[in-house]
């Protein structure tokens, strides 16, 4: 049911491989929700080609919003407002969302809002019936981001510890394809490692200063390599199990080290690697009397219900950008 008073926004987003439109009403209910996976076409390659997904995009992008708007039965007339994530990702994937936005824009005369795909990842939860209240502790763990944030309000967030080479999901890719698994490496890895019978704690505590903020992945992504090479007999299991304990073991101690440093109890786990089941098992186990927040599987990866609801918030505060908007590659 929606009234007149009632904010009704459409979200787009293509950031990367996946292409994705969603309408969302007030924020929190997501009407629609519609995602064009890539990963067959880049699985060959054991990574996104950026060539492959922009062309992608543009093939599919027209088709979402009209199933999305057929979905709802909400004419294009009714939308309040155009969100579309602008910044980071891979250029020419941003390019094809944020022009479909600016022509929604201007054809509707609706405003556009541009959205910062880390600060969407991270809104995910509120729209499964969590309360949005700040400050809080995000980490977001993903293909291409490992980092934590303090989310002060929204459009202020302060990097507290970021990784300074590998991303912790990049590691899972690239540790599965050097043990010719498959991709994307983390649902491959994380099924592996169940079947470990062993489970020895194979490599290294990675970074275990206690005063260090960094997170690093491309040394244990050389211990896999090393290890490997001199114990060619050892179960693939016994070793994406210990590869896969050593990785998430750093985010856990970080995100958890960080927070009570900050004092603040509600930390929200967002990103591709957050629907990682051993990931939340080592969250909850390790928990004192913080408040862990994770979004449903499908809202962990990229989506446009987050880039959506998280533009009702600008909407509200009348923060829009007008038809020069352009991408960033960062944020």
């Amino acid at each position: 049911m929606i009234n007149d008073e009632d904010v009704i926004g459409l979200g787009l987003e293509s950031s990367c491989d996946e292409t994705a439109v969603a309408i969302v009403k007030n924020g929190k209910q997501v009407l629609s929700n519609i995602i064009f996976s890539q990963i067959r076409l880049h699985k060959e390659y054991f990574g996104v080609v950026p060539e492959i997904a922009s062309r992608a995009h543009l093939e599919v992008i027209n088709d979402l919003i009209d199933a999305s708007i057929k979905e709802t039965g909400i004419d294009f007339k009714r939308l309040d407002y155009i969100a579309v994530t602008n910044k980071p990702g891979l250029t020419g994937s941003l390019l094809i969302a944020l022009q479909s936005a600016k022509t929604l824009s201007y054809v509707l005369d609706i405003p556009l809002i541009g959205i910062n795909h880390l600060e969407a990842h991270l809104y995910a939860p509120f729209l499964e019936g969590n309360e949005l209240k700040f400050p809080y502790i995000g980490l977001l763990v993903s293909g291409g981001n490992t980092v934590v944030f303090e989310v002060k309000g929204i459009g202020d967030m302060e990097v507290l510890a970021k990784t300074t080479d590998d991303a912790v999901g990049e590691a899972f890719d690239k540790v599965a394809k050097y043990l010719d698994l498959s991709y994307p490496g983390g649902p491959v890895v994380e099924k592996l490692a169940k079947k470990a019978v062993h489970k020895n704690i194979i490599f290294p505590k990675i970074l275990p200063d206690a005063r260090d903020k960094r997170f690093s992945y491309s040394g244990l992504k050389t211990a896999v390599v090393n290890f490997v090479k001199k114990n060619t007999n050892v179960d693939k299991a016994e070793i994406v199990y210990a590869f896969q304990e050593s990785a998430l073991e750093l985010l856990v101690r970080r995100v958890f080290s960080l927070s009570r440093e900050r004092k603040i109890t509600d930390i929200i786990i967002a990103g591709g690697v957050a629907a990682n089941g051993r990931l939340r098992e080592m969250l909850h186990s390790a928990k004192i009397d913080e408040n862990i927040i994770i979004p449903s599987p499908v809202l962990c990866t990229d989506n446009a219900a987050m880039v959506g609801g998280l533009g009702y918030h600008y909407y509200i505060e009348n923060k829009f950008d007008d038809i020069m908007l352009e991408v960033k590659a960062k944020a």
